[in-house]
């Protein structure tokens, strides 16, 4: 059976150990061969196509880890990843959204490090895909940063106020109470961006705007960085009504999940209809994930994409486009 062995310098040994061969045992399981690690020189062993692959997914290892580079179980699966897609790891890995105390947000896959210059690049960006892509995250991230250094001059967070078997009348207390519930996934995305006294300090000077989509109805967005969380279920007419808000020297970003869409049956949502009728317009741009871009408990990841297959069943028109 072939067998290559990679002497590797002390520290990077040490660190595809990881903790309790943490990353060794995640390097093994993305790979299709035997790893072996013995003080410095580490081994692989199966067939000679995945030796030859294993080689230089360590060796990427190896060269993140020199450029300082933490290494995690996870971050094997971002350089595999990124391999099997012919892009550069480090060019992925390298390129932080934002960095805050401890907190440093970047890309793990091709698709996120897409996504991320979309939205650098283009004044609209979806980011439509499953549960766990980091859509709402990395924007969140890149809407901080743009306000810390001064291209806008506030964040504005919104979502439609409609979930699976409630609605807002039966809930207790005055309307933001009612709210809440709906919009606490975006104040906990702020939250680990910022310090909370921050945040409570640009909620009331109105620097963050988190409410509910309605809210937006009438208004201009300048100089703003506008996010709308789970688009799927807004109407064609909520859709409208949010794009056309756009003002001078904004961004907007879209995210959705076009599977788990909560409207009554018989309600079109916006999010599958403005992909028809937008895609094409310049300044626009679609980034569809798959559950491949899942980066949450590999777990997620396979029940993901058990509830792709199931949709993909049940509606084909809703199948994610097959990326070129």
């Amino acid at each position: 059976m072939p067998k290559r062995t990679l002497e590797l310098d002390n520290g990077v040994a040490a660190e595809l150990a990881g903790s309790q061969d943490s990353v060794l045992r995640a390097l093994e399981s993305h790979l299709d061969c035997d790893v072996f690690l013995r003080g410095n020189v580490l081994t692989l062993e199966g067939d000679a196509a995945a030796v030859d692959a294993g080689a230089v997914v360590v060796r990427e290892l190896a060269d993140l880890i020199g450029q300082g580079h933490e290494i995690a179980p996870g971050t094997v699966e971002a350089v595999t990843r990124a391999l099997d897609e012919h892009a550069s790891p480090s060019e992925i890995l390298d390129d932080v959204v934002w960095r805050h105390r401890a907190t440093k947000v970047a890309p793990k896959t091709v698709n996120q490090k897409r996504y991320v210059d979309s939205i650098r690049r283009n004044t609209i960006t979806f980011g439509i895909g499953p549960a766990g892509t980091g859509k709402t995250f990395l924007a969140v991230a890149l809407a901080a940063a743009a306000l810390s250094r001064r291209e806008i001059n506030r964040i504005i967070l919104t979502r439609p106020a409609v979930e699976a078997g409630e609605r807002l009348g039966f809930l207790p207390g005055d309307l933001m109470a009612k709210v809440d519930p709906y919009l606490r996934p975006l104040f906990d995305a702020l939250h680990d961006m910022l310090d909370p006294e921050r945040v409570s300090q640009h909620l009331e000077r109105g620097v963050i705007e988190v409410a509910p989509l309605a809210f937006m109805r009438g208004r201009t967005l300048n100089d703003s960085f506008i996010i709308l969380d789970e688009a799927q279920n807004t109407s064609p007419e909520q859709m409208k009504m949010f794009l056309t808000r756009l003002g001078f020297n904004s961004k907007m970003v879209v995210t959705g999940d076009i599977t788990q869409i909560d409207l009554p049956r018989e309600q079109g949502s916006g999010l599958v209809a403005v992909s028809e009728i937008l895609d094409a317009v310049e300044d626009i741009r679609f980034v569809r994930f798959g559950e491949e871009d899942v980066v949450r408990h590999k777990l997620v990841r396979r029940i993901v994409a058990a509830y792709d297959e199931h949709t993909t069943r049940q509606a084909p028109e809703l199948r994610p486009r097959k990326r070129a």
